[in-house]
């Protein structure tokens, strides 16, 4: 019998694992930030991998991107000029631009390739790509953030790999200080935050490094995606004074949304009652 082949991820500092049946290794590079590759599975399509951690699948990355992008951007008012912060694979563009009140969609990705190789194996996720709204920029995006003036967005996606290592900084009280500084006064900041299940404290800490970079109003709110660890992911949302974390109307539809809807992102919504509960789940290794 022909030998069966998977891509494992696998933590032993939360004892969790996930298993994808693969086929063959279609792309492998190490960029000058990370190493990139992509496989092609039996069921979930192809799969973005970024140094050894899953990224996405074509199968089931509308649950992160649907979520991540579409609350924000139905929250604000008049939200027209919208950053992203990482999102190389392109698919928290492709949902931004979606909505036809937006003027401006700036994407800031350190790694270029990422990009690149997500045009030759992802060709849905970077259909927008061309769109005369969008910019596409191959920078840092802490620099970037540093030197645009105030008032210059009203919505800001940060759209990043996991908090570890170099992606640290973009979950540090400066760089909520940066968004803060370049958002308008109704301005609205989102930030994927890891999973309620194995990451209740640090969700805890993105909420108060917002705090103390100056957002009074906060909305961390949970969805699924498959092939994350534990299968349940979050987002937390920061806003001014003047913002609101609220969809005012329920009855707006987003095209070709398969998990998005207001009243789903409401009900997701974990209150401070929820969020205490999940950081008290603790089990130490058996």
């Amino acid at each position: 019998m022909p030998k069966t082949l998977w891509f494992e991820e696998k933590s032993v500092q939360t004892g969790w694992g996930v298993a994808l049946h693969i086929t063959k290794k279609l792309h492998e590079e190490q960029s000058s930030f990370q190493k990139i590759e992509v496989y092609q599975t039996t069921n979930f399509g192809n799969l973005l991998v970024l140094d050894g951690f899953i990224m996405l699948t074509e199968r089931d990355n509308f649950q992160y991107h649907e979520m991540l992008v579409h609350p924000p951007l139905l929250c604000h008012p008049a939200a027209k000029r919208i950053l992203i912060i990482g999102g190389g694979d392109c698919g928290s563009l492709k949902e931004v631009l979606k909505h036809k009140q937006v003027q401006t969609a700036i994407q800031v990705d350190i790694d270029e390739r990422v990009t690149r190789v997500c045009e030759d194996y992802f060709p849905d996720l970077v259909t927008s790509n061309d769109d005369q709204r969008a910019t596409l920029l191959f920078a840092d995006g802490i620099d970037y953030l540093a030197k645009v003036p105030a008032n210059s967005f009203d919505v800001i996606i940060v759209d990043s790999t996991d908090p570890v290592g170099p992606g640290m900084v973009l979950y540090a009280t400066e760089f909520y200080q940066s968004c803060f500084q370049a958002l308008g006064d109704s301005g609205l900041l989102v930030v994927q935050s890891e999973s309620p299940l194995l990451h209740a404290d640090l969700i805890e800490k993105i909420r108060a490094n917002m705090t103390t970079a100056g957002f009074s109003q906060l909305n961390s709110y949970h969805f699924p995606v498959s092939t994350y660890p534990s299968g349940w992911w979050s987002a937390t949302m920061a806003g001014k004074e003047n913002s609101s974390l609220s969809i005012k109307n329920r009855d707006i539809k987003i095209q070709n949304c398969v998990v998005f809807t207001p009243e789903f992102y409401q009900g997701c919504v974990l209150s401070e009652a929820r969020l205490k509960k999940l950081r008290e789940l603790k089990f130490q290794p058996g």
